[in-house]
């Protein structure tokens, strides 16, 4: 009804229901737009749902899961090298710093450097005025006790042949008295029996006291002689002793002057002349050396003195091979050995020896990291190879053929906590009732590498070698061709025993500067 009356209405208006356009009933129209806008809504969010349950599904089946790069364990042949930085020198023993012995001025130098020189040979002059007059006062003084001694030397032979003749006149002296005492002894018989004159007797008693006193005198001449004789000996002794004497004083004014004549301690090279003509130099006092006048070098045996690290010190041994690279021969490799090796260690920031001070005391710093001189000779160094040049030895400290071995990153260090915490074993070792012992044994530190296997990282402890370039010598542990976690540096720092892991060996690629 609704609808004729519509019609009805469009007549009135003087229009017939033909002439007007076909109208869509609103209810129905909006119907059916509301059922495809709310079906492609559902169709949305169903995809997003899947979609999302899809990625949640992926990450909670990925969850812990690392990714590493990984190697195989082989056998390879293995070479520990030490390489340290030194400069070249001749051998200690061909080398020799000639110091200022005494005061005074260079007066002559016959040398310049580079010239090669003998042993022996006169180098240098400085100033020698008051030496030379020294040298030759003392020599007259010699002249003068030795002519003294010459004089008392007649002396004690005049006191000689004096001694001599007072034994000889004792000795006469005595066989008269001898000879006058038997007469007298005679006398005496022949007068008792008188058959000898009162004269003839007396007179036998006066030859007897004469002799008596002849001997006596004589005995007192050899006396006086031997006393002469004993002084002239002791004159000449020191008269003797007195020439010694000024002997010793020219030796000491002659070695004066030889202080200041200055000549070549060696066959060598002037390697060093840092004074000139009318410098000044002065000798040393206690232990600080004198002005360095010259150096003299043999350079037929040349070597490089290189610091050694102390944690590589005990592998370097006498007689190992190395290596030697010197900057100012660029591309060329010189062959060597090693010859000494330091006792003391040498700071690096001080340059002397630890633990012992410049004056004897023991230092203090035990902080600072510290080196070790070690020489190696070189076996054929090049011509005109100079002293000071730069160099690098690589010393070959041990060999190893056919050996295990693995990347030296892949080698890494875990506390025995860690591993047992990963594994679920350390609730015991952990907790606040644990022994002492317990707890110090977690805090062990064990060396090992992690072994890929059915997609796990697996911590195996290791036990280690000789170290190569890049790659470590394995002695017990693995086997070849076990898979190990080798990469990357930061994963290795962080990974957990019994990790889940994904093995991703793609190389990387390289950046570019400014990309």
């Amino acid at each position: 009804m609704a609808e004729i009356k519509e019609l009805e209405l469009g007549k009135t208006n003087g229009q017939t229901w033909a002439e007007q356009p076909p109208q869509v009933p609103t209810r129905h129209r909006n119907g059916a737009g509301m059922k495809k806008w709310k079906k492609a809504t559902l169709a949305v969010v169903g995809i997003v749902l899947f979609l999302g349950l899809a990625i949640g599904g992926v990450v909670w089946s990925k969850r812990g899961v690392v990714t590493v790069q990984t190697g195989k364990v082989m056998r390879e042949d293995l070479t520990q090298i030490v390489t340290a930085n030194g400069e070249v020198k001749p051998v200690e023993q061909n080398q020799a710093n000639v110091n200022a012995n005494s005061f005074g001025k260079i007066t002559e130098i016959l040398i310049k450097e580079g010239d090669h020189v003998t042993k022996g040979e006169l180098l240098m002059r400085t100033e020698d005025v008051q030496q030379e007059a020294g040298v030759e006062a003392q020599q007259a003084a010699v002249k003068t006790s030795e002519a003294d001694l010459a004089a008392q030397d007649a002396n004690v032979n005049s006191a000689k042949a004096a001694l001599d003749t007072a034994t000889a006149n004792l000795a006469q002296a005595v066989a008269k008295l001898n000879q006058a005492s038997d007469n007298f002894k005679r006398g005496q018989e022949l007068f008792k029996d008188q058959l000898l004159s009162q004269q003839d007797f007396d007179q036998r008693l006066s030859d007897y006291r004469v002799a008596q006193t002849g001997k006596d005198s004589s005995e007192a001449q050899l006396g006086q002689a031997k006393a002469q004789y004993q002084q002239a000996l002791s004159n000449r002794d020191s008269a003797r002793a007195k020439v010694g004497q000024n002997q010793a004083q020219l030796l000491s004014y002659q070695n004066q002057l030889d202080q200041t004549i200055y000549s070549a301690p060696l066959d060598g090279i002037v390697t060093d002349l840092p004074v000139h003509l009318g410098e000044n130099v002065v000798p040393g006092v206690q232990n600080t050396a004198g002005s360095l006048l010259y150096q003299i070098s043999n350079l037929s045996i040349m070597t490089v003195e290189v610091q050694v690290d102390e944690t590589d010190i005990p592998s370097v041994k006498l007689g190992q091979s190395s290596d030697v690279l010197i900057d100012a021969y660029p591309n060329q490799t010189f062959k060597g050995h090693v010859t000494q090796i330091g006792e003391s260690a040498i700071g690096r920031d001080t340059g002397t020896a630890s633990g012992t001070t410049s004056n004897g005391g023991s230092t203090t710093s035990t902080d600072e990291a510290k080196d070790f001189k070690v020489v190696v000779v070189l076996d054929n160094p090049p011509p005109g190879l100079r002293q000071g040049l730069s160099a690098t030895a690589k010393i070959t400290t041990a060999t190893r053929q056919n050996t295990i071995a693995v990347p030296i990153q892949a080698v890494t260090i875990r506390m025995r906590r860690e591993l047992e915490n990963n594994t679920g074993k350390a609730n015991a070792a952990s907790s606040v009732t644990a022994s002492a012992k317990d707890k110090e044994k977690g805090k062990e530190e064990l060396q090992g590498v992690f072994l890929v296997n059915d997609g796990r990282a697996k911590f195996v402890q290791v036990e280690s070698g000789i170290m190569g370039t890049t790659d470590i010598e394995i002695l017990k542990g693995l086997e070849p061709g076990d898979t190990i976690v080798t990469g990357s540096f930061s994963v290795l720092r962080t990974l957990k025993n019994d990790t889940k892991v994904k093995i991703d060996n793609t190389p990387a690629t390289p950046t570019t500067a400014g990309s």
